[in-house]
């Protein structure tokens, strides 16, 4: 309880700090991320007693279950024809960054890195971990690395991440404000930073309903309902690992490896589907409502980040400081490029806004995509908004912690950085190819 509460205290102090000091609201930092550096600073200064942080460790990997569990829950699923409709330029432009991204570290790490700083081809998914899946998801690839016998790329992932969400507020306003000079908006407006200075108070009129009570209180309390929906999607995901592991028992020692080591989170996020499929069919009384689903994921991610950056190891990161830096400086780079050179051939209306907000997402988070993509489209006049929200539903399932990023890590260590880059260099030539496609067709 010590250990929870402490974690409380710094969550709190983090929502303060963030409230109060104008730098970290011009960054736009979430609070549990001022926390973590917070908790960090902490444990490096102060040598506290093992109760005081027992399980700190462990949290990340337990809570990104709940947080892939809950990311479909909620809310119908849409049909996918229709989806594809609105955002297939969007989908296969952001794929194409994400995938980049893999490549970008396969070729920096087997070119420069790997010869120049004795970096193994591991080191190559460490930027499109930290960058397209987030703290989260380092977080939660933490058992992923121990198995894979590199424990302290967790440490490298959770910094990149770290450096991807800052990277993400102050190089995408630098490029907001070069957009507006040259006139690559669609709105003649100014960069609207009012959404970074808010300390984070909604006005009493302005506040949003959390969630809505679907059942008497004296059946069962609506959260814990909520959270029998999470607990199976996550017994699903478990069901699925189980049956990854009987797979790997037939399968040759390299194939197996890969199936053993494929991380839970993913398949948690294919047991929500499932529990949602099931319910749009067979719930006529909707029992899920998606605001209270969100409380508990955020909830769970809060909590997450704050454990996860507070236990970075330090001296291990330190080791490794200077590739990191190039690492970290390469993904960025590669951002800007695909935002300035790409974007434009990539979309026929508002080139810039969809691709701010892609920029925005594929470093930080979601939000951090919207945040930028407000600052130019304040009241989401263009189609950017739309497109990115329904592009999120296919691409999560696979990139930014997702399907592809469970396999690539175990990919990187098996079979190393030179068949990951053939498969990232061919899935950004399908999805150029298929962008092509559809700009002829108008």
């Amino acid at each position: 309880m010590l250990s929870f509460g402490l974690l409380c205290l710094l969550l709190g102090a983090g929502y303060w700090l963030r409230r109060k000091i104008a730098l970290l609201r011009r960054l736009y930092l979430p609070a549990s991320v001022v926390a973590g550096l917070l908790g960090l600073c902490l444990l490096q200064l102060f040598d506290l007693p093992a109760e005081a942080v027992a399980g700190w460790n462990s949290l990340p990997g337990l809570l990104i279950n709940i947080v892939f569990a809950s990311l479909f829950l909620g809310r119908r699923l849409p049909p996918v024809a229709r989806v594809w409709k609105s955002c297939s330029r969007q989908l296969a432009y952001g794929q194409i960054v994400a995938w980049g991204q893999y490549a970008v570290g396969c070729l920096l790490v087997l070119l420069f890195l790997g010869p120049v700083f004795d970096m193994p081809d591991l080191f190559a998914g460490i930027m499109p971990v930290g960058f397209e899946g987030g703290h989260g998801t380092a977080a939660g690839l933490g058992p992923v690395f121990d198995r894979l016998g590199f424990p302290e790329m967790k440490d490298f992932a959770l910094a990149s991440a770290t450096g991807g969400i800052l990277g993400a507020i102050i190089v995408g306003m630098g490029m907001v404000n070069w957009a507006v000079r040259r006139g690559h908006v669609e709105l003649k407006v100014q960069p609207n930073l009012e959404i970074e200075q808010l300390a984070g108070i909604i006005p009493r009129d302005l506040r949003p309903s959390a969630g809505k009570v679907t059942v008497s209180g004296d059946v069962i309390g609506t959260l814990s309902l909520h959270l029998v929906f999470v607990g199976l999607a996550i017994l699903l995901g478990w069901a699925m690992k189980e049956g990854l592991l009987l797979l790997a028992g037939h399968l040759p020692e390299k194939g197996a490896e890969i199936f053993q080591s494929f991380p839970l989170f993913p398949l948690c996020m294919l047991g929500g589907v499932a529990v949602q499929w099931l319910a749009d069919r067979f719930d006529p009384h909707e029992h899920m409502d998606e605001g209270l689903v969100l409380r508990i994921q955020n909830g769970a991610l809060d909590f997450l980040v704050v454990s996860a950056i507070a236990t970075i190891r330090l001296d291990v990161v330190a080791r490794g400081w200077l590739p990191l830096l190039i690492l970290i400086a390469a993904g960025i780079g590669w951002n800007v490029l695909c935002l300035a050179a790409f974007a434009r051939r990539a979309f026929r209306d508002a080139w810039f806004e969809r691709g701010i907000a892609e920029m925005g997402q594929s470093m930080g988070v979601t939000a951090t995509g919207l945040l930028l993509l407000r600052t130019v489209d304040p009241d989401y006049e263009t189609a950017a908004a739309e497109a990115f929200a329904a592009k999120q539903l296919l691409h999560e399932p696979f990139m930014g912690g997702g399907l592809w990023t469970g396999t690539a890590i175990p990919l990187l260590a098996l079979w190393g950085g030179w068949p990951v880059l053939g498969i990232a260099l061919g899935a950004m030539a399908v999805w150029t190819a298929a962008l092509v496609a559809m700009n002829r067709r108008g």
